[in-house]
C-alpha cells in the first residue's frame, strides 16, 4: 500500500466515527442533535489538524537536527515519511560531510600547498602547506588579495597576465635559501586552483649538475689543450729526437690525467649507482692493510716515511676491494700534500665501541678550518694547483665518502694547518670482529695518530657520516 492510500485509509476513520455517531443522536434524539454532534466532531477533528500543523511549522522553524515530531492515524502516517526522508537526507549530508572531510585531509596531507583563488586572486582557501609556504592566515586573510602576501615581481606580472600555461618560480622572501614554483590552474567558472611546492632541493640538484658538468669540462680542458698543442706543434715542426720524446712524453702525461679522471668518474657512478649492490663477505683486514702500506711505499718512492701499526688483527664484513680503494684514496692524499721527508703513518685499532679505527696521519701541510667541512665535495680542492702538480682528479674523497656510506662508516677529519692532517675511516662494530692471531706490523714502535697537538691553534675537526648529503674530492 502507497504512502497516499495509508494517509487516507488513516485519515477516514475519524470522520467515520463522527458521521456515525451523528446518524445515532439522529436516530434517538433527531435531527437538531445530529447536526450538533456532527458540528462539535467536525469541529474537534479540525482541531485536532491545526493542533498538528502548528506542530509541523514550528518544527520547520526549528534547527535542522530537531526531531520530526510524532503523532497519530494520518498525521502518525504522514510524519512517519517525512522522518523517513529527513534521515535519508541526514545520512547523504553525513556521507557527503565524510567525503569532504577525507578530501580536505588529504589536501592537507599532500606535499604541494593548494590556495582555491577567485578570478580577481583573492583567497578563499588554503591548505597548512601553502599557508607556511606563503604566509596564509585563512582565520584573517580570507578574501584578500594574494599579491598582498607574495609580492616577488615576477609573481605578481604571472597573475596579473594571466597566462598559466607555465608555472613561475623565485626565492622565497619568508624563508631565506627557499625556492618555490607555483603554478595556476583554473577550474570551475569564477575559481583557480594555484600549486605551490618547495624545489630547493631540485634546484640545489640542478645546480651540482651544472657544477659537476663545469668542472669536469675544466678538468679536461687544461690536458686536452696541452696535448691540442703538442699535437699542433709535432705536425707543423721539425722537432729533434730528444724534443720529440719529450713532448711525447708531456701528452702521454696529460693523457693519463684525463683516464684517471674518468676512472674516478665511472668509479663514482658505480658507487652512487642503485644497482650496484654491495657484495659483502667476512676478510681478514691485516693483509688489505699490509698491501696499502706496500702501495704507498711505491707510490711515495723513499720520499716519506711510512709506517703502519696495527694493534687489533680483526675480521671485517664488507667489500674488500671498496674499502681498500678508499683506504688507498687517503694513504694517496696524504702522499700528495706531505712534503719529502715527512712521515706518513697508517694505524688499525678497534676502539672501546668495538668499531674498527683506520687511521691516516700524515706531517703535511695540513688543512685550514674553514676548508674541512668542505672536503667531501666533488672536485673541491683546497690548494688546486698543487692538486693537479700531484697528480690529483678532485674526486678521491668523494669515492672515500661513498664507500663508507655504503658501509655504514664515518670518516672523521682532523687537521691543523701547517702541521699536518689525520683522517680516520669508523666501521660500525657490527661489521669488525676481534681476530685472535697476532698480526704482523711494518714498524712495530710506529706511534699511534695523535689528534691533540701541544702548541699552536686548535685543530679543525669534521666528522662525515652516512647521512652527510655531502660528497668527496681531494
Amino acid at each position: 500500500m502507497s504512502p497516499l492510500s495509508s494517509v487516507v485509509v488513516a485519515g477516514i476513520g475519524a470522520p467515520l466515527v463522527v458521521i456515525g455517531i451523528a446518524a445515532l443522536a439522529g436516530f434517538a434524539f433527531g435531527a437538531t442533535w445530529a447536526i450538533v454532534v456532527l458540528v462539535v466532531g467536525l469541529c474537534a477533528l479540525a482541531s485536532v489538524h491545526l493542533w498538528q500543523l502548528d506542530r509541523l511549522a514550528k518544527w520547520a522553524d526549528a534547527e535542522a537536527d530537531a526531531p520530526v515530531p510524532e503523532g497519530s492515524g494520518a498525521w502518525g502516517v504522514a510524519l512517519s515519511a517525512l522522518y523517513r526522508r529527513v534521515r535519508s537526507r541526514n545520512l547523504r549530508h553525513l556521507d557527503l560531510a565524510t567525503t569532504i572531510e577525507r578530501f580536505r585531509s588529504a589536501v592537507e596531507a599532500l606535499p604541494d600547498g593548494m590556495v582555491i583563488i577567485d578570478n580577481a586572486n583573492r583567497i578563499r582557501w588554503a591548505n597548512a602547506r601553502a599557508q607556511a609556504h606563503l604566509g596564509i592566515d585563512l582565520d584573517k586573510d580570507t578574501g584578500q588579495p594574494l599579491q598582498n602576501f607574495v609580492r616577488q615581481p615576477e609573481v605578481v606580472r604571472y597573475l596579473e597576465v594571466g597566462d598559466f600555461a607555465d608555472g613561475v618560480v623565485f626565492d622565497s622572501l619568508r624563508e631565506i635559501g627557499t625556492t618555490l614554483a607555483i603554478q595556476v590552474v583554473p577550474f570551475g567558472i569564477e575559481e583557480r586552483l594555484l600549486i605551490s611546492r618547495n624545489i630547493t632541493q631540485l634546484e640545489a640538484v640542478a645546480r651540482m649538475r651544472r657544477d659537476f658538468i663545469a668542472n669536469v669540462s675544466h678538468e679536461l680542458k687544461t690536458p686536452l689543450t696541452v696535448v691540442s698543442g703538442f699535437l699542433e706543434t709535432l705536425q707543423d715542426l721539425e722537432l729533434e729526437p730528444r724534443q720529440r720524446a719529450r713532448y711525447l712524453g708531456l701528452m702521454a702525461e696529460q693523457a693519463k690525467s684525463m683516464q684517471r679522471l674518468v676512472d674516478d668518474l665511472l668509479t663514482l657512478s658505480a658507487l652512487e649507482s642503485d644497482q650496484n649492490t654491495l657484495t659483502e663477505a667476512e676478510f681478514d683486514v691485516v693483509p688489505l692493510l699490509l698491501q696499502v702500506s706496500a702501495d704507498a711505499k711505491v707510490l711515495s718512492a723513499g720520499r716519506h716515511v711510512v709506517a703502519l701499526d696495527i694493534a687489533d688483527p680483526a675480521m671485517v664484513i664488507g667489500s674488500r676491494d671498496e674499502l681498500g680503494s678508499a683506504f688507498g684514496n687517503l694513504v694517496s692524499n696524504a702522499i700528495r700534500y706531505t712534503p719529502d721527508g715527512g712521515a706518513i703513518t697508517l694505524a688499525w685499532h678497534i676502539d672501546e665501541d668495538g668499531r674498527g679505527v683506520f687511521g691516516v696521519t700524515d706531517s703535511g701541510i695540513g688543512i685550514a678550518p674553514e676548508h674541512v667541512p668542505r672536503l667531501t665535495e666533488r672536485f673541491y680542492r683546497v690548494d688546486r694547483s698543487r692538486s693537479r702538480e700531484t697528480g690529483g682528479t678532485g674526486l678521491g674523497l668523494a669515492i672515500v665518502k661513498h664507500v663508507l656510506l655504503r658501509h655504514q662508516a664515518e670518516l672523521d677529519v682532523m687537521s691543523e694547518l701547517g702541521k699536518g692532517s689525520t683522517f680516520s675511516v669508523l666501521l660500525p662494530a657490527r661489521r669488525v670482529r676481534r681476530a685472535s692471531a697476532n698480526a704482523p706490523s711494518d714498524n712495530a714502535t710506529s706511534p699511534r695518530p695523535d689528534p691533540e697537538r701541544e702548541s699552536g691553534s686548535a685543530p679543525a675537526h669534521s666528522s662525515v657520516s652516512a647521512s652527510s648529503p655531502s660528497a668527496t674530492n681531494n
